[in-house]
């Protein structure tokens, strides 16, 4: 039998779909009766048209401009979906092999004339074609270039060997989130400045990402660094390039450059300290809110000037290949404040106000500082907020320093490094067992030999109907407790302390 056309079936159910709806049982049956013959489709496919029977709202054609019919337009969506949705342009190489072979196999049948205009098709007219299909199948929408895709090329690209040793001053940037191990919601994110030319970083918290903010505090990290900011090198990430930022490096004589897609490689300077300063600091916890950040702000605080003038670090010198080996060779290790002094290139007045503060430090306090405040952030991350404000005071200089004595025997004295505390796991359901356990016990202190299938025998026996052969595992969990407790006091006289409840018991 020869299959009707999408048009012809879209009119069948345009005219009877209205009447099935209205009439009974019987009526219905005899209606899908008369469908299914004359449609030549499956009865349950042919209900669920009818069921869902919508008149078309087709607006009328441009006079003169449009060509293709409702026919040809529907065939086209049928051969598109054949096709794995695919392009236009792809779609326009196929139609002729697709309709062939669709033909061959009696899927379609079409006429001479919706075959002639389908293989005409442009690609364009195909998409345009489509675009309604697209619409309705809640396909995605061809993802349009961003805002900053303009302002990203108008910025230049700085590549990791396109610095030539610049003077101190010529700053990496980049942003590290403390989401935690989820990405939703808003979490505080701290933007990280390191100089190319001393390795000089200073870090700042960002409550949110925003790009005003990001300026904000930028200007507050200018009036702390030593040196003035002469460049500005970040990512491609939209809270860099935008008209903001790059209005801001304008108006403040600094020069703003980008590295390259997806190489991180570009910024290595910056992207090495996120790893050995913030992590290091701060770990892989989630933070949120205003004390939060309040907090980390503090903590750089101190840092800054620990880590700047007592945390030597190494600085590449040179590089060389020699076929699958690199041979690196760096420079004798030294801090950032050392090297902005021995830099010919610093203004003696950078020098004069370093060295001044340089004279008021104390590492010891610092480091103290640095280890109350990541104690502070991790109850934070830990404890609920009503516990949060509870913890032990720090301790004071004298203490911290006479426990820097023995801190090697009790591991790495870093909080932030320190896994977060598993919370023990519980029942999760209603013990099936507890009218019980009193019976349990006694049978097993009785007759300790008996299996978990014998005593649930006799549970069925005492209480018909209540417990089924599905509380077998729980009642083998039970027994093999039992056991160990009573193992434990034949050995040792007493019960393990650390052991949980029978009624803590979690199932598998």
């Amino acid at each position: 039998m020869r299959q009707v056309s999408m048009a012809t079936m879209d009119e069948l159910v345009a005219a009877i779909g209205e009447r099935y709806a209205r009439s009974g049982r019987v009526d219905k049956g005899r209606i899908l009766d008369e469908f299914v013959a004359v449609a030549g489709i499956h009865r349950k496919h042919a209900q669920r048209l009818l069921k869902t029977a919508k008149q078309s709202r087709r607006s009328d054609p441009r006079p003169g401009r449009r060509i293709y019919d409702d026919a040809v337009r529907e065939t086209l969506a049928l051969l598109w979906k054949a096709s794995d949705r695919i392009c236009g342009k792809r779609l326009k190489c196929l139609l002729p092999a697709l309709v062939e072979s669709m033909e061959r196999h009696s899927h379609i049948c079409l006429d001479d004339g919706v075959r002639t205009a389908i293989l005409s098709m442009s690609a364009a007219t195909i998409d345009r074609s489509l675009r309604e299909a697209k619409e309705r199948s809640g396909g995605r929408k061809r993802r349009r270039a961003v805002a900053s895709a303009a302002l990203r090329r108008s910025v230049p690209v700085r590549t990791f060997s396109d610095w030539n040793d610049p003077p101190p001053g010529f700053f990496e940037a980049d942003l590290v989130a403390h989401s935690g191990p989820r990405a939703d919601g808003s979490f505080v994110q701290t933007l990280t400045l390191t100089d190319i030319a001393t390795g000089w970083t200073d870090c700042m918290p960002l409550l949110f990402r925003e790009q005003t903010l990001l300026t904000e505090v930028l200007s507050q990290m200018r009036t702390q660094l030593p040196m003035p900011v002469l460049g500005f090198d970040t990512d491609n990430d939209t809270v860099f390039m935008n008209e903001t930022v790059n209005a801001y490096c304008t108006a403040n004589g600094i020069e703003f450059t980008r590295s390259r897609p997806y190489r991180k490689n570009d910024q290595a300077w910056v992207e090495q300290k996120n790893g050995a300063i913030v992590r290091r600091l701060v770990g892989y916890r989630r933070f949120e809110g205003l004390e939060a950040t309040a907090e980390l702000g503090r903590l750089y605080a101190s840092a800054r000037l620990f880590i700047n003038y007592f945390q030597p670090s190494f600085k590449l010198a040179e590089k060389h290949r020699d076929g699958a080996r690199v041979r690196k060779k760096y420079h004798s290790p030294a801090t950032p404040y050392q090297r902005l002094l021995d830099d010919p290139r610093t203004p003696p007045e950078v020098a004069r106000r370093v060295g001044t503060i340089y004279a008021t430090l104390d590492p010891v306090r610092l480091l103290q500082d640095i280890r109350a405040r990541q104690q502070r952030l991790v109850d934070m991350a830990d404890t609920p907020l009503r516990t949060a404000n509870a913890t032990k005071s720090p301790p004071t200089i004298d203490q911290f320093l006479a426990s820097l004595k023995t801190a090697w025997r009790e591991g790495d004295p870093n909080p932030a490094t320190r896994p977060k505390p598993k919370v023990p796991r519980g029942r999760r359901r209603p013990d099936p067992l507890a009218a019980v356990s009193t019976e349990i016990e006694a049978w097993f202190t009785a007759e300790p030999w008996r299996t978990s299938r014998e005593l649930l025998d006799l549970l069925q026996s005492a209480y018909p109907r209540k417990y089924s052969d599905g509380h077998l595992r729980t009642l083998q969990r039970r027994l093999k407790h039992l056991r160990r407790q009573a193992a434990h006091d034949l050995v040792l006289g007493t019960a393990p302390e650390a052991t949980p409840s029978v009624s803590t018991l979690a199932p598998s």
